[in-house]
């Protein structure tokens, strides 16, 4: 569908009203950073994905893992226990030493991480003082910015880079929904929300005058958006010039659609074989990609979010058999970036390309009937030709002693701790310095450090996780 008149002046403006001293710090000098000729796919696993189901230990270990599993996730009728035979074999668990396999529904994940090595798989991801609120939870993970920092509020932690990197006649991003992903969000540059390339254009109205005035009225938009942009009031002059760009990008980005069906018949049809929701919405990320390969003019996008919903899972949440819910949505997700992967490797691109994965939060150890209340820890995983992959991050501490009054894994930072937690923050940390080209300096300014007892919080950033290949 196109995007409505009030949706595109809403995102046109909603930054130019108010521009946090973030952007003023020496350190974050726009174009010092630069992504160059790589791309970043942010996946959001949106309800919390049970993270304990998703990476569960086969066995003990030098620890008590799998007994502690065992001893709250039930067998039989709504049972959620996953077998050890039953679990996708992944490398062991640096803290205690257990091994430790995937949900049988991510076979496709497996075999990219198996055939590949293209899969990190980071256990532990949370943030201190959590939040069991899906909505207040979804937006710390967006933001980057568990404690509140006024020096950061109410941007993405990509959209800050965006912000530092592009200007505003620049649209570096896509959302592949019908709305922007709080994570790209911003002040100082464009992102485009497009469902569907076919069906993306510019808000015109739906008043023809008898022939068509299509041209005539692009012609006044247009001298509207020139005359704004040249406006030495900096409000107008954003609004101008943005608006010029999504002009310009609302008819670039729709003949993709037809490019990409015509010159990658069998790729498409791919994505149509696993016929979900996931695999269509990287298919579109796929053809924007392909189009920025192939020289498209007006087509410069670097950065993409995705989502797909279904993750809270109070009940019928299944185990391991194939008609169980989280099983289905694993499938979905896992055969959606096997796919999308062997698109980018027939492409050139795969090496280029980076997914990160994220949910706002994992699930409670101990099941709710056929299903599992909100949680704390979960992992994220990181999908690209140039990941180092295996498994980094501890476990989370499921034994009874250390869980919290509601029954869930507690966040340390603790030095010794063998189930110290990882800071979701030195997850995109690493990203933003490693892949997207930041350096230390500014990253801190993206990512600053906690205050506080540096056992209970992220006082000592980590920005150089062994992520990507050197």
């Amino acid at each position: 569908m196109r995007i409505s008149r009030r949706r595109f002046l809403q995102g046109a403006t909603a930054g130019a009203l108010s521009v946090p001293t973030l952007f003023s710090n020496p350190f974050v000098g726009r174009a010092l950073a630069n992504i160059g000729n790589r791309y970043l796919v942010v996946l959001f696993l949106d309800g919390g994905n049970d993270g304990l189901n998703t990476i569960a230990p086969i066995d003990n270990g030098g620890a008590t893992l799998r007994d502690a599993y065992d001893g709250h996730r039930g067998t039989g009728g709504g049972g959620l226990n996953l077998t050890p035979a039953q679990l996708l074999s992944i490398g062991n668990d640096p803290g205690s030493g257990a091994s430790l396999g995937l949900h049988p529904g991510l076979h496709s994940l497996h075999d990219l991480h198996v055939d590949k090595g293209a899969v990190a798989f980071i256990q532990g991801c949370g943030y201190p003082e959590y939040s069991l609120s899906h909505e207040v939870s979804s937006s710390i993970w967006q933001t980057g910015n568990p404690l509140g920092n006024p020096a950061i509020a109410g941007t993405g932690w990509l959209g800050r880079h965006l912000a530092a990197t592009y200007g505003a006649s620049a649209i570096p991003g896509v959302t592949i929904d019908n709305s922007f992903a709080g994570v790209l969000r911003q002040s100082a540059t464009s992102v485009l929300a497009i469902e569907r390339l076919e069906d993306f254009g510019f808000p015109y109205d739906d008043f023809y005058a008898a022939g068509g005035d299509i041209a005539a009225k692009r012609a006044a938009f247009d001298d509207l958006y020139q005359a704004a942009g040249a406006n030495a009031q900096s409000q107008l002059s954003f609004i101008g010039t943005s608006g010029v760009a999504t002009l310009l990008s609302s008819e670039a980005y729709p003949p993709l659609h037809a490019l990409y069906e015509t010159e990658r018949a069998a790729q498409n049809q791919a994505y149509d074989s696993v016929g979900r929701n996931t695999a269509e919405d990287l298919r579109e990320v796929a053809k924007i990609i392909y189009g920025v390969e192939q020289g498209v003019t007006g087509v410069e996008a670097r950065f993409f979010h995705l989502s797909n919903g279904g993750y809270d899972t109070h009940s019928d949440q299944g185990a391991g058999q194939t008609t169980g819910r989280h099983y289905e949505l694993h499938a979905e997700v896992a055969d959606s970036l096997k796919v999308f992967y062997e698109d980018l490797e027939d492409m050139g691109a795969a090496d280029r390309v980076c997914v990160l994965v994220w949910s706002e939060f994992s699930r409670r150890l101990t099941q709710n009937s056929n299903g599992t209340d909100h949680g704390s820890h979960g992992p994220m995983f990181l999908i690209g030709g140039q990941v180092n992959g295996g498994v980094f991050g501890n476990h989370p501490n499921i034994n009874d002693a250390a869980l919290d009054g509601e029954g869930n894994s507690v966040y340390s930072q603790a030095a010794l701790d063998p189930f110290r937690s990882t800071d979701f923050r030195d997850v995109y940390g690493t990203v933003l310095k490693h892949w997207c080209g930041m350096t230390q300096m500014q990253v801190q300014a993206m990512l600053p450090a906690d205050a506080g007892n540096p056992n209970e919080y992220w006082t000592a950033p980590n920005f150089d996780l062994s992520l990507f290949l050197p």
